[in-house]
């Protein structure tokens, strides 16, 4: 168990220069990625959610004009 705490130790405060340029436009391409994600997800669950809530509705609204515009 020490020999792990001390590999990963050693891992982990010895950095090594990795000699990449990242552009100024990687920041943006994250932020976009990154919204992206999170506004499908919340598009999804607005769709499990939404639609056959809608379709309750209109069952239920369809029922009451049938109730109300019965002919005796």
């Amino acid at each position: 168990m020490f020999k792990l705490i001390y590999i990963c130790f050693v891992f982990w405060f010895i950095a090594f220069p990795a000699f990449a340029y990242l552009g100024p436009g990687l920041g943006g391409g994250v932020i976009a990625a990154t919204m992206g994600i999170i506004v499908a997800i919340f598009a999804a669950l607005f769709g499990l959610i939404w639609f056959p809530l809608k379709r309750l509705l209109k069952k239920r609204k369809e029922k009451k004009y049938q109730e109300n515009n019965k002919i005796d």
